[in-house]
């Protein structure tokens, strides 16, 4: 590929009013700099490099990243919805412990085949497209559940729940990191970071709701709380569909691997506020473009994931993803059946605690790990956080059933460990699946890296409640190990996927 053409060091708003309302000095700055030129681009390299400079100075942009986090909340969503419920659907279903599992691991089987088909299917027809289908999932499959008359209906509407946050996951990530800039405030790592707190975020609101619902609702219509909490899942999926039009664009970083230079300028002057012209027809390079985009449309790309360039890449993406959700599934998404069951607590705390837990601990996490990950890596978080996990697990195991005080040393372990799940590993899997590839293999990247992540959760939902059982809260030191394992993992490998321009490697 020919060298990107050569260009001024700034961009302005292509937006008169905005360049209007600048300050004096502000003003006076960029005429110094020189910053009215607009910058030409003539090949896909030339659109990378920019995006990597400023990344976007628009409020468009900052709606598309409202919108892709507003698909992480709805994937949170939909998976915690169940968690509290599930003790009324055993009852009202006649589960048994397989059973109550198969439940809860339906939606993970969907997730599977929806994030392996997505990853592809992401970088081969484009973000947009896949975002508003997945919407439709969302829709369909919340009021499926709503209104299951059986635990076999129930199953299949999560199955097809599963599949929506499949192909979510891959979509929202690449529009997070192909909005944003490489380095400095606002940039890829962060704005990719910033799934944990949404999730939390989110996970953490449907126990808001609950809770409402759970003081409001009638005592003898309790056994109703949970289709009401799931079939409120269709709302903001509902809203997306209404505003996508308005505010939602194609990623101009895919568009331009594609070859579509045009339509990658259009977007970057409409939503990233950037003053850039397509070069003259002659100049262009849209060969090298057209070629860049072909190596990752096809399913090759998957292979590609292994090649000695990608595969340690590849690999430590895979530990910290399935190690940090093994015991994420078990603790973080299990924690009502935990304080209820092995803690023996009553419904009334177990809401409130779980509420906390997520929205308190959760939230607070995942912004603090958007909040460092510049100044420390990703890489020495992970190893961080993973650490305290390991040593939150073993407290909890051997504290065993807790009485009278040691209930909030058990409740604070439990905070403690998705305190660092959603600033340490679970905040960083994503860094290191969608920022470890350039645009034309990170739907497949994220899509490969998720969907075997989602089949190691399948065990551990379906394991989790049946060891539970028999072991108590011995299960500990076997979900213990996860993070254990996971900690070696990132201490042996160093690859830090941190403000590294994958782009030009190429």
């Amino acid at each position: 590929m020919a060298a990107a053409t050569p260009y001024l060091s700034t961009v302005t708003s292509t937006d008169p009013a905005a360049n209007s309302a600048q300050t004096p000095s502000a003003a006076a700055q960029n005429r110094q700099a020189g910053t009215q030129t607009p910058r030409i681009v003539s090949s896909a390299a030339d659109i990378h490099s920019i995006l990597a400079e400023f990344g976007s100075q628009g409020t468009k942009t900052t709606a598309v990243i409202i919108l892709a986090l507003g698909g992480i909340f709805m994937d949170a969503y939909d998976f915690s919805s169940l968690a509290f419920g599930i003790t009324a659907i055993q009852e009202q279903f006649g589960l048994n412990g397989f059973m109550t599992g198969l439940v809860n691991a339906s939606i993970m089987v969907g997730a599977v085949i929806g994030a392996l088909f997505g990853g592809y299917l992401v970088d081969r027809f484009g973000r947009y497209r896949l975002f508003m289908a997945d919407m439709v999932f969302f829709v369909v499959a919340a009021i499926g559940c709503a209104v299951a008359p059986n635990e076999w209906v129930l199953i299949a509407f999560r199955f097809v729940m599963g599949i929506g946050v499949g192909l979510d996951l891959p979509v929202a990530m690449a529009f997070l990191a192909e909005f944003s800039k490489l380095k400095g405030k606002g940039n890829r790592s962060q704005r990719v970071n910033a799934w944990s707190p949404a999730w939390y975020f989110a996970t953490g609101m449907g126990y808001v709701i609950v809770l409402i619902i759970f003081i409001t609702l009638p005592y003898d219509q309790h056994a109703i709380l949970w289709r009401i909490v799931v079939g409120f899942g269709a709302v903001p999926a509902l809203i997306v569909l209404l505003v996508r039009r308005r505010y939602l664009a194609e990623s101009p970083e895919w568009l331009a691997n594609q070859g579509d230079l045009r339509g990658a300028v259009e977007v970057m002057r409409s939503h990233h506020n950037l003053n850039v012209e397509l070069a003259p027809e002659g100049e262009r390079e849209t060969a090298n473009a057209s070629d860049s985009s072909a190596k990752g449309g096809r399913w090759a790309g998957f292979a590609e994931l292994f090649s000695p360039r990608y595969r340690v890449r590849t690999i430590v993406a895979l530990c910290v993803s399935v190690f940090s959700t093994f015991g994420y599934n078990a603790v973080a998404y299990g924690t009502p059946l935990i304080i209820t069951t092995l803690f023996h607590q009553t419904p009334l705390i177990t809401i409130i605690a779980s509420l906390v837990i997520n929205l308190g601990f959760g939230t607070l996490g995942g912004l603090l790990g958007m909040s460092i990950v510049n100044r420390f890596g990703t890489r020495r978080i992970t190893l961080f956080g993973f650490v305290i996990q390991a040593l939150a697990l073993g407290t909890l195991a051997i504290v065993g059933i807790p009485n009278g005080a040691l209930v909030l040393v058990a409740v604070a372990m439990l905070a403690a460990f998705v305190f660092a799940q959603a600033g340490g590993p679970g905040a960083n899997l994503m860094n290191y699946a969608t920022l470890s590839y350039p645009t034309r293999l990170r739907g497949i990247g994220i899509g490969f890296n998720q969907s075997v992540l989602r089949a190691f959760s399948i065990v551990s939902l379906i394991m989790f409640p049946i060891l539970a059982a028999s072991l108590g809260t011995g299960v500990f030191w076997i979900v213990a190990c996860a993070p254990l394992a996971g900690a070696i993992a990132v201490g042996i490998v160093a690859w830090d996927p941190t403000a590294k321009d994958v782009e030009h490697e190429d």
